[in-house]
């Protein structure tokens, strides 16, 4: 009996914006595409349409919910926002330049620069921020059919540490993901189901590589592999 397609799971971050052009922090705060970030978002839109999504899922932020938006009109799908995808709440820092939030909470900032999960600004932490958006995407990806694609329109941390839980990779160690720039994304994709008979790892599962393509703008379906659901 054929084994079914692999559904695929893609983790893109936004447009730019003004915030992000001047290197301010942006959280939660609302901040909205700038001409950059709308042209950018019509580009992956058409880059993305072909493989239309079966589901598109995007935060209620609006610089994530109009890059979702675009996407949806060159694929022809409506997307669901969903809050869980949105931003690392950041408290005190959001609004601030990096060099402002170092100056007024060195302690964090410190603990930030040498990996430590800290919730900066009295903020989320990104195993917060991770397990939310992880929940989201695997909620979602019930009604996905074989071979089909869940594309999730969100935010740099966010994407990294929702990628972090979907792969179950230690929270030290999600430092070493690369950083999304905009409207670039990460594709992970459904390990084989397990052949009758066939080795399998201490877990129970097939083995396989829990890698993932990252930080890619330049084509449709970049490929690997997700751990489990």
């Amino acid at each position: 009996m054929p084994r079914a397609e692999p559904r695929r799971v893609v983790l893109l971050r936004h447009g730019r914006t003004a915030h992000n052009a001047s290197g301010v922090i942006q959280g939660q705060l609302d901040t909205p595409l700038d001409d950059t970030g709308r042209r950018q978002a019509e580009v992956v839109g058409r880059v993305l349409a072909a493989t239309p999504p079966a589901v598109l899922l995007s935060s209620d932020l609006s610089r994530a919910a109009d890059t979702a938006a675009a996407i949806g009109r060159a694929a022809g799908v409506e997307p669901v926002l969903d809050a869980r995808l949105r931003e690392l709440h950041l408290g005190s820092w959001q609004g601030l330049t990096s060099e402002e939030a170092r100056e007024r909470f060195p302690e964090q900032w410190a603990d930030w620069r040498a990996g430590r999960d800290t919730p900066r600004g009295g903020g989320e932490t990104y195993r917060q921020a991770g397990d939310r958006a992880a929940a989201c995407v695997r909620e979602h990806l019930d009604v996905v059919p074989p071979g089909g694609v869940l594309l999730a329109v969100t935010h740099g941390g966010t994407a990294r540490a929702a990628l972090g839980v979907l792969l179950e990779l230690e929270p030290s160690s999600w430092g070493r993901l690369a950083p999304l720039g905009n409207t670039c994304f990460s594709t992970l994709v459904e390990p084989p189901a397990p052949r009758r008979g066939g080795p399998r790892s201490a877990s129970g599962r097939e083995p396989g590589r829990r890698a993932c393509k990252v930080n890619d703008r330049n084509t449709a379906t970049p490929t690997g592999l997700w751990r489990s659901w």
